[in-house]
């Protein structure tokens, strides 16, 4: 391998490096706070709701009353799918994962609600609203529809007099949630609606950045969020959880973990070096759904790692993040596993457009440079001299 003069300026997975400015959200990863549009987390999970949250953070600011009215009853309206895309979602293999049909459909949306004439940086205030209500209504009713259409039921229409929350539980099981199913969504949505310049984020502002059409950036969003170091971590936490067994076995668990130098899912992240403000936020709410739901030994469990893991993982900072204890509530809420990453795109979808209204106004194509490690001066050899 030849070495490069430019060695020193890599930065593995651009660790460290500004690469764009935003007024979206804002993390301090050593005390654990996280902001959207300068809110703290903690308010707008005690005192907001997603549709309030999402206004904020695509629009800028808390919206007044009416506003907000208006957002909600124009999310309502387009929640709904037209047929062919059912149609076509019908035409999936009954193993397709639930993010490969998501991250599909939401491509197809594109071609059903093209921009009047197509990207070209100077997209009118209507064609962003109707873009983003499309995304932020939509994503739910994809979600449900495959996630029933591949047992071969018949997808639940929206209803109109229904949060956003709810209504996402009602068409995924025909069920009206309770009041306190229902609040532990809207906060589960709240905490991931958004966190700054992570990978799916970027892959929209990447693509954004090349003027393609919102729908092919949320779509390019979806395909980074599918893989397991983004993503698929609350899955990787129930498994090992189910692996457990049983709360007796923890700390072996955990000797054995650590003396083979081995990751423990859920446990730290790349910007938090204490707790995750939102796994605190999510722990509480599955106590507090423990009360309605009853006890589940899955999150003795969790509970058990954490307070083990304190004084060895805890102290260089690795901490629990988002993922330790979102699986643990989305299951209790009687949510398949392979629909934890759906959900966090749902939610996740109004963070990414928030920074694809952002990227808008750049106008400058993302060009990173590379580092080259390979051979220079070769010469070509004819295939039949070819050793």
């Amino acid at each position: 391998m030849t070495k490069n003069k430019d060695i020193a300026c890599y930065s593995p997975g651009l660790a460290g490096i500004p690469v764009t400015e935003s007024a979206i959200s804002s993390v301090d990863g050593s005390v654990g706070h996280l902001e959207y549009r300068g809110i703290d987390i903690e308010q707008l999970a005690e005192q907001s709701s997603f549709e309030e949250t999402s206004f904020l953070l695509i629009y800028g600011y808390l919206p007044k009353e009416d506003e907000l009215a208006s957002f909600k009853a124009n999310l309502c309206h387009h929640r709904r799918m037209k047929f062919r895309i059912r149609d076509i979602m019908k035409c999936f293999p009954e193993s397709a994962h639930p993010m490969d049909s998501l991250q599909t459909t939401v491509a197809v949306l594109g071609m059903f609600y093209p921009l009047p004439q197509g990207i070209n940086g100077e997209l009118s205030e209507e064609d962003v609203r109707i873009v983003c209500l499309n995304l932020v209504a939509k994503l739910p009713t994809l979600v449900a529809a495959h996630a029933r259409m591949r047992h071969g039921d018949d997808p639940i229409p929206p209803r109109d007099d229904l949060s956003h929350a709810a209504n996402f539980l009602y068409m995924l099981t025909g069920n009206e949630p309770t009041p306190l199913m229902e609040r532990i969504m809207d906060v589960a949505m709240i905490v991931h609606a958004e966190h700054t310049l992570n990978a799916s984020t970027f892959s929209t502002i990447v693509t954004a950045s090349t003027l393609a059409d919102p729908y092919t950036c949320i779509s390019a969003a979806i395909g980074s969020l599918s893989g397991p170091l983004h993503g698929g971590a609350n899955e990787d936490v129930l498994h090992m959880l189910d692996e457990i067994g049983d709360v007796s076995r923890v700390e072996s668990y955990l000797h054995e973990k650590l003396a083979n130098k081995e990751k423990i899912a859920g446990l730290g992240h790349r910007v938090y070096k204490t707790k995750d403000p939102r796994a605190t936020l999510l722990q509480e709410l599955y106590v507090e759904l423990t009360k309605e739901m009853g006890e589940d030994p899955t999150y003795e469990i969790a509970s058990r790692i954490e307070e083990l893991s304190r004084s060895t993982l805890g102290a260089k900072g690795i901490c629990p993040n988002v993922d330790f204890y979102s699986g643990i509530v989305y299951r209790k809420l009687g949510i398949p596993t392979d629909l934890f990453t759906p959900i966090f795109a749902i939610a996740r979808v109004s963070g990414w457009l928030a920074h694809w209204k952002e990227q808008l106004g750049v106008s400058r194509i993302f060009r990173p440079m590379q580092i080259y490690v390979g051979k220079k001066g070769e010469h070509y050899i004819p295939v039949d001299k070819r050793g």
